[in-house]
């Protein structure tokens, strides 16, 4: 036990370095990244001076590490929005806790590792690791794993490597699949294609099988990388070995059939998936249209509209591609078109969620100097959509260009009556 504390600070020595570029690691291992600015006990924590942080959590009996009323959730969640010496002294604090209940479970021990890795914080992962040598606990694969994770969060391979090696000469951690994933996951999320394939390459030399989570990760990290055929290499493996892709995977694919402007695959993408009953997301209608979009894809986007229709998409789907449409048609000058799609959608029960659309076909209007169809298109869209100032500002922008100062005056009184001036 005492050779692997003496490993640990040898690999610290030399891996961590003060001139180490901090590079999230944004593996699927995600946390909740939510603020928690109204949890009394993290604004006390933004409040006091770093010297109260462990005073302040130990301030009141309730706040007890094992008593449930303890927030601790919420207190994690906070911790990005502390200082990197306050989110430290957080960590410090719970793990003195543990220690001093004769904290045994594995979990609690991962989970704050898992922490340090979230505020980037490698140093103080080594030292709660050496603290449960030091208090008796023998380490195990997991922490080993839960220590490499935290290293690569900061793309620190040079000390996950000899983490790595220490784990390969021990007779009770050797790396297991959940090792070389580790690796895998954090050279993918950093788009380092060369060495993530290396890792997975070295996963099936050790005779470990390509899980769900590995080829989302190798296709992700081919994808972030630009190495387009390496992705659809693992797809058409992860297809040839009957594994269902899942979401992330389709719309990672997805993204690089857009970037290479490969219309015909980014569409028969989309039709297998919804041929055997899936659903698109919301991500994946995003890039189609926005794709479509670019190119004036206009008979293209009616089309995945009659798709989306059809095959009973929630409703955020079919409102970005009735949006995408509409923007389309006003930046065409295709007022008609436009019209049309507008009252379409309304039609379906959806309405405009973004000021923007609205104000793309407020421009076609003015560009048209179709002023009394303009009247009509604000009636009809006046009670499903609230306009915003920027909106009001372009109609007073307008109708000053226009000197119509009727419907100038009209639109100021709305502004008025509707609180936004």
């Amino acid at each position: 036990m005492a050779l692997v504390r003496k490993g640990l600070v040898s690999v610290a020595k030399r891996g961590l370095s003060p001139q180490i570029t901090l590079i999230p690691f944004k593996s699927q291992r995600l946390f909740c990244n939510e603020p928690s600015s109204s949890n009394p006990l993290l604004k006390k924590l933004l409040q006091v001076p770093s010297s109260l942080i462990k005073t302040t959590l130990d301030s009141d009996d309730r706040f007890a590490l094992r008593n449930s009323a303890f927030p601790w959730d919420a207190l994690v969640a906070g911790l990005p929005s502390l200082s990197s010496e306050k989110a430290q002294l957080v960590l410090e604090w719970k793990l003195e806790k543990m220690l001093k209940e004769n904290e045994r479970d594995y979990d609690q021990y991962l989970n704050l590792m898992s922490l340090c890795a979230k505020t980037r914080n490698v140093p103080l992962a080594m030292h709660v690791f050496t603290s449960m040598e030091a208090h008796g606990i023998k380490p195990t694969a997991s922490v080993f794993n839960s220590l490499l994770h935290a290293c690569l969060c900061l793309n620190d391979a040079i000390t996950a490597f000899s983490l790595f090696e220490i784990m390969e000469r021990s007779e009770g951690y050797k790396p297991d699949s959940e090792t070389y994933e580790t690796f895998i996951i954090g050279f993918s999320s950093l788009g380092n294609a060369v060495a993530m394939k290396s890792w997975y390459s070295a996963k099936k030399a050790a005779g470990y099988c390509a899980t769900l989570q590995t080829y989302e990760s190798l296709i992700s990290g081919c994808i972030k990388s630009g190495d387009f055929d390496g992705a659809e290499k693992f797809y058409e493996e992860i297809r040839s070995i009957g594994i269902m892709p899942n979401e992330h995977i389709l719309e990672n694919l997805l993204e690089g059939f857009c970037r290479q402007r490969r219309f015909r695959q980014a569409k028969e993408l989309l039709k297998s998936f919804l041929d055997v009953g899936r659903e698109i997301s919301v991500k994946m209608a995003k890039k189609i249209v926005c794709l479509y979009s670019e190119y004036g894809k206009v008979e293209e986007m009616e089309e995945l509209l009659s798709t989306v229709v059809e095959s009973g998409q929630v409703v955020e789907v079919m409102l970005q591609v009735h949006s995408g449409i509409i923007r389309m048609y006003a930046t065409l000058n295709r007022l008609d078109d436009a019209e049309y799609s507008v009252g379409r959608m309304l039609k379906q029960g959806l309405a405009f969620r973004c000021a923007n659309d609205v104000e793309k076909v407020i421009c076609c209007y003015f560009r048209k100097e179709a002023y009394d169809r303009l009247d009509i298109f604000l009636e009809h869209i006046k009670g499903s959509h609230k306009l915003s100032k920027s909106t009001y500002d372009l109609l007073i922008a307008g109708y000053r260009r226009a000197g119509l100062s009727q419907r100038l005056d009209s639109v100021i009184k709305d502004m008025e009556l509707s609180g936004v001036l």
